[in-house]
């Protein structure tokens, strides 16, 4: 099909000469052995001095040197001592080439730049007064020249120079091993001593105040740990700190991984693209990972705060010490990472509740992308632009392609596919490959079908059917699987970790073997399998797929009143959890694919299962919160052929208004059992109390009576946390009035000058659902406190307000407008934000046609932006790619 916006050239050039295929990956030409740099910060511009150390790799003695450097003011380059004529050497704006080099070669050059104009926060940039870095993927091509690419591998020394008063503190990777003064101005230079590649450098200089305190190794070596924010904000770091020693503790107990230098930084600024960076020695922290006490930080925002940290930490191995060969690689730090720390948070609070927690995102977030336009593998075979494949797909999916190792050869066998990995490559910048082989090696056995997970799109489809012969009490179980496709093509059966326990229909556990085990995993990897159990006495429920053994959409003959009886005798936390969001997702869609909603025969029988788990006892409180929320809408639209967004908000409203009014005395008992004062403390059953407080109030407030809005009410002005608060106001947001009105208005009174709370305040009112809802968030974005040049200020409105099927997706097409007019402003001013936002469009096939051609329009629109960037070009050109 012709489309006139994809016969203009510049879109030509990005979708086509400008995209990168894994493929065409070879070896630099040339590589760095050392680098060492100097920073001058001044008020107007900062001058960068580089002195390179070259080594040719390639036995092409005619191949020239070509640097990355974008937006750079050259000022002079030098080779060995000797500066290069024009006629020697040219720069295009954003290569340096140099025709004739030697083997080996000092290259010295000078360049200036100028942090405060750069709104992109990518290389060195300025904010709130101080300089900061953010290097990762390529942003330290707008530092200074450079071979730009994981796979070069140098030792960094760096002195930076500064005013005193401006920047008192200067700060860079490795260790401190000299400063000095020299009249208003000062220096430090520092040295890191391992070798990585030029994403992990960092620079951070100005005004800030230090959280410090130490962590003895378990070889006995002391670390420094330094924590710097604005001094304003220094007294919000305790948690992080703390956090901080208990990853180096448990990196060292699980997997036997010790810290290396003797200083571990971490810098915490406003604005920030991404959570957090782990550059070596010197992680750079959005603030909202860091800061948090009581009164401005919610049970979330603490777990995210350790969770974060985690992260951040283990890349010190899984990033650091051993890196990726390229970008397509992205999965094996990040994928990996996130497991490692998905398991540290699981062992510092509920292992079920993270598992909930890791697979409700993924479901949510995840399987879309999977099914959407920009589906790729976990490793990408092709890209445009970086930035947009730090996706789900790669950090989450990636993560959980790494637990199914570890599901497949057991906690000791992943230990020891982890300490091989680290033996062959400490120091190397490896593949995927090569920590599958790992794996492999360390346990003598094969998983090359495994590497399907990696070169394959889409969510698999797992069909299971129970065949039973009472004669020999035999169950045979039947797996079948929809592996899916990618671009078009049909993918081949994955490996699938299918791990199983079988129940009685009264919930007695039944062996599955003559050794007695309760719990099996097998291995599927073919389109259909079949697996036998004897000495079955009936017909037997079947615990499926337990802890969520693989990344999978699970359709099962079990019935309804079998799922709701595993609700309450599955012996897997998270399989309880499971059967009632397979219950209630089975009951929605019939909702959904049907007319007006109604109390039938499918609900009724949810309403009566939800009964049971609110009146055990044996259940948790954490558990007992999670297993009260029904499936998002994000997920249930993924189940629909045809997402009508405004009919799965209808049925999804109508069903939580029903479970309501049919539980309201044991809601109302529950949250009187919960409402405890005392102490804020974060540990799983606290957190878990409040979350099944805040949860039963969320409900109470849906039946209108003013009793239950006045407990809200009171509950704001009681609290002594902000969890609490914060669920005060969740519960009251789609209840206009003045009550409400009044609680939004003195929450603003209250932390008008904190920013993070503050980004609280305008993601709680994009996400309301009145009939005003598309002119509040437009009001919203005229605030005097809305400004798109903050990354988080920006999230906090625009993200909620995507998710809004009432304010985004209003019936005229006013909500797409809205958004499309945001991502233009944010496209020149930071593009990668503004990709962020664009990914709400990627859907609009899958909507109704009166919504989706309004959708279209806008998605044509934001093309015909003139200087589109690459990041959100490749998005919006993906979402009109193979239209019918």
């Amino acid at each position: 099909m012709y489309n006139p916006v994809f016969d203009q050239p510049r879109y030509m050039k990005t979708d086509t000469a400008a995209r990168k295929y894994l493929k065409d990956y070879r070896p630099p030409d040339f590589t760095i052995d050392r680098c060492e740099l100097e920073f001058v910060i001044g008020e107007d511009h900062t001058r960068v001095q580089s002195r390179l150390h070259i080594r040719r790799l390639t036995e092409d003695r005619q191949a020239p040197l070509k640097l990355d450097g974008v937006g750079l003011k050259l000022i002079d380059v030098m080779i060995d001592e000797e500066f290069l004529d024009d006629p020697d050497f040219s720069y295009d704006g954003n290569s340096l080439t140099i025709p004739f080099v030697p083997h080996d070669f000092l290259l010295q050059t000078t360049v200036e730049i100028d942090p405060a104009s750069n709104t992109r926060l990518e290389g060195l940039y300025k904010s709130n007064g101080n300089y900061c870095t953010q290097c990762e993927a390529e942003g330290f091509r707008h530092i200074t020249f450079y071979v730009d690419r994981p796979d070069v591998m140098a030792v960094f020394t760096t002195v930076i120079r500064a005013d005193k008063a401006s920047c008192p503190v200067l700060l860079s990777n490795g260790n401190k091993i000299d400063a000095g003064e020299d009249g208003d101005r000062h220096w430090v230079k520092w040295h890191d001593p391992y070798p990585k590649p030029s994403y992990l450098f960092a620079l951070v200089a100005g005004d800030l105040a230090c959280k410090s305190g130490s962590f003895t190794t378990r070889s006995g070596r002391e670390v420094r740990l330094e924590f710097y924010s604005e001094p304003h904000n220094i007294e919000q770091c305790d948690f992080a700190l703390e956090s901080l020693r208990k990853a180096m503790r448990w990196d060292e107990e699980r997997f036997g991984l010790e810290y290396d230098l003797d200083l571990y930084m971490v810098v915490a600024v406003d604005d920030f693209n991404m959570g957090a960076m782990e550059n070596k020695g010197l992680n750079v922290f959005n603030t909202q990972y860091v800061l948090a006490d009581p009164q401005t930080a919610t049970d979330d925002n603490y777990l995210g705060i350790e969770g974060v940290i985690g992260h951040e930490y283990f890349h010190n191995w899984t990033g650091n010490r051993v890196t990726l060969r390229d970008w397509f690689q992205l999965s094996l730090k990040e994928g990996l990472t996130v497991f490692r720390d998905q398991e540290f948070s699981a062992d510092m609070m509920s292992r079920a509740i993270q598992r909930i927690n890791d697979v409700r995102a993924l479901r949510s977030y995840q399987f879309p992308e999977d099914a959407g336009p920009m589906a790729h593998p976990v490793r990408p075979s092709s890209y445009v632009e970086i930035n947009n494949f730090y996706t789900v797909t790669v950090y989450e999916k990636g993560a959980e392609v790494v637990r199914m190792y570890q599901t497949l050869l057991g906690r000791d066998g992943f230990r020891k596919g982890m300490d091989l990995y680290f033996q062959r490559h400490d120091g190397q910048a490896v593949t995927t490959d090569d920590f599958r082989q790992a794996m492999a090696d360390a346990n003598e056995v094969d998983l090359s079908l495994f590497q399907r997970w990696y070169d394959q799109a889409g969510t698999p489809k797992l069909y299971m059917h129970r065949l039973y012969d009472p004669d020999n009490r035999l169950l045979t179980l039947k797996l079948r699987q929809d592996p899916g496709q990618t671009q078009g093509i049909d993918n081949e059966p994955f490996l699938i970790p299918f791990r199983l326990s079988l129940f009685t229909q009264d919930g007695q556990p039944l062996p599955l073997n003559d050794k007695g085990d309760l719990e099996l995993t097998l291995g599927f990897a073919e389109m259909e399998m079949r697996f036998q159990f004897r000495d079955i006495p009936e017909m037997p429920l079947v615990s499926a797929l337990r802890d969520f053994s693989a990344p999978v959409i699970l359709h099962s003959d079990l019935k309804s009143e079998e799922l709701a009886r595993l609700m309450t005798v599955d012996t897997d936390p998270f399989n309880q959890w499971d059967a009632g969001q397979q219950y209630a997702t089975r009951v929605l869609l019939e909702l959904i694919e049907g007319g007006e909603p109604c109390l039938g025969e499918g609900l009724d029988g949810l309403l009566d299962a939800l009964g049971q788990v609110l009146a055990n006892p044996a259940i948790e409180n954490p558990l007992k919160a999670e297993m009260l929320a029904l499936p998002d809408e994000d997920y249930l639209a993924e189940m629909c052929e045809v997402i009508d967004v405004h009919k799965i908000m209808e049925v999804r409203e109508f069903a939580l208004q029903q479970i309501a009014e049919r539980h309201e005395k044991a809601l109302l008992e529950l949250y009187r059992a919960c409402d405890e004062q005392g102490d804020y403390v974060i540990d799983p059953e606290s957190v878990g109390k409040r979350r099944l407080k805040n949860a039963c109030l969320a409900y109470l407030t849906r039946l209108g009576k003013s009793e239950y809005e006045q407990l809200a009410v009171d509950q704001f002005h009681q609290a002594g946390n902000m969890t609490d608060r914060m669920g005060s106001l969740r519960a009251l947001v789609d209840r206009p009035g003045a009550g409400r009105d009044a609680l939004f208005d003195d929450f603003y009174q209250r932390f008008a000058d904190n920013p993070l709370v503050l980004n609280k305040w305008f993601s709680l009112l994009a996400s309301s659902r009145g009939e005003q809802a598309l002119e509040q968030v437009m009001a919203l974005a005229g605030h005097p406190d809305f400004t798109l040049g903050n990354p988080n200020r920006a999230r906090s409105l625009l993200g909620p307000f995507s998710r809004n099927v009432a304010a985004f997706h209003e019936r005229s097409g006013a909500g797409y407008a809205f958004l499309a007019d945001k991502i233009l402003e944010l496209d020149s001013l930071n593009p990668q934000i503004a990709a962020r936002m664009a990914r709400a469009f990627l859907v609009w096939k899958k909507l109704p046609p009166e919504l989706g051609e309004k959708m279209k329009a806008q998605i044509l629109r934001i093309l015909s932006k003139p200087d589109l960037s690459p990041d959100v070009a490749e998005l919006m050109q993906s979402a009109l790619a193979h239209e019918d």
